[in-house]
């Protein structure tokens, strides 16, 4: 049986919105991962760079990728895991206010996201945004509170088949 082959990973973050796509509506684009463990009990939240609490790892899908690529591109360089799409858990409207969105006092465009639950292949030690962010399994209960104020994540956790009893 062949193995699958990985790309090999850049461990460069992209920066910059030369790339981003947008939509019809000027919504930014943004892909994500909700990435759970084998046994699905757990979630992999990350520290957000901008603001303190844990969110799931997403960003700008670029005009040179898939949106599926985009997402596991944001995986890898903001929780440094490698992945695999299992579901296309849909797209999901921007939720907060303009002002819960205003970047350095300026405002950004509102983002329509689409979210993919994901299998984690491998957790690498290192990775590009290592340097700002620590990553955390967290149990559906906790990940839903750490996701209170992110009603977009929020619900792109409840889309997934995170095992929600426990």
């Amino acid at each position: 049986m062949a193995q699958e082959q990985q790309p090999e990973r850049s461990m460069t973050a992209r920066v910059g919105r030369d790339k981003q796509r947008y939509g019809p509506n000027g919504d930014r684009l943004v892909a994500g991962v909700v990435p759970l463990s084998p046994d699905g009990t757990q979630v992999l939240l990350i520290q957000s760079s901008a603001r303190k609490g844990w969110v799931l790892p997403k960003g700008g899908w670029e005009t040179d990728e898939t949106q599926p690529e985009a997402a596991c591109r944001e995986a890898w360089e903001e929780a440094g895991i490698v992945c695999k799409v299992e579901k296309d858990l849909g797209e999901i409207e921007e939720k907060r206010s303009e002002t819960q969105i205003k970047k350095n006092g300026a405002f950004a465009p509102r983002a329509l996201y689409r979210f993919y639950e994901v299998k984690v292949n491998e957790e690498r030690e290192s990775w590009p945004e290592k340097h700002k962010r620590n990553r955390q399994w967290m149990s559906y209960a906790m990940a839903k509170d750490q996701l209170r104020d992110r009603p977009e994540l929020l619900e792109a956790l409840e889309r997934s088949g995170i095992t929600k009893s426990r």
